[in-house]
């Protein structure tokens, strides 16, 4: 049986793998799901994802299944609960951040309908179809993201510098970072045309 050609950054974790093949580039177009992503990616500043990715379930459950609404109504007391978990990264910034995250998420879908709506508006509603030969060769910032990055700190976003922003365009789909020779970068590709915002 021949072996499936993967992106070099996950081969050989079974979790790294999982992610890889059902998740990672696929064009995320709900709110609930793009601030999921946006709080790991806000942790995961200074880290590697599959730390992040570990502790997935148990971020969750801690978060109230990422909430939003519920999470912009955090106050002291759950940050300290949340501080005493050591299921999640306990970083005291990271942590007020993402409540303070989830209440400038709702400002956007006042304004502009949906966080989807305004976040997609910067590639023009459509993925940007990149033909990375090698993952290493992947820029870890772009144009937009600098944009993008630019924007949500004028809006009060806290950890949303130009390379967490572009590692959540390319989780949520916003860019096809896969190498082309990986099995996944053709069905990503295909997704990318389905996408109507």
């Amino acid at each position: 049986m021949e072996e499936v050609k993967r992106c070099g950054w996950c081969v050989g974790d079974p979790l790294y793998e999982a992610y890889h093949d059902l998740e990672w580039g696929v064009p995320v177009l709900d709110d609930e799901k793009l601030f999921e992503f946006l709080t790991l990616e806000t942790f995961q500043a200074g880290l590697s994802w599959i730390t992040v990715l570990r502790k997935r379930n148990n971020f969750r459950q801690a978060f109230d299944n990422f909430d939003y609404q519920k999470i912009a109504q955090y106050k002291d007391a759950k940050i300290t609960e949340l501080m005493q978990n050591s299921g999640i990264i306990r970083n005291q910034m990271k942590i007020r951040a993402a409540v303070t995250n989830a209440r400038e998420f709702m400002k956007i879908q006042d304004e502009f309908g949906s966080f989807c709506q305004y976040i997609w508006n910067f590639v023009d509603g459509e993925p940007i179809q990149n033909k990375i030969k090698n993952y290493n060769e992947a820029p870890a910032t772009t144009e937009i993201s600098d944009k993008l990055s630019k924007d949500l700190k004028k809006r009060g976003f806290k950890f949303v510098g130009s390379t967490v922003v572009y590692a959540h365009m390319q989780a949520t789909g916003m860019v096809n970072d896969h190498q082309i020779d990986c099995f996944r970068h053709k069905e990503v590709k295909e997704l990318g045309k389905k996408v109507s915002i």
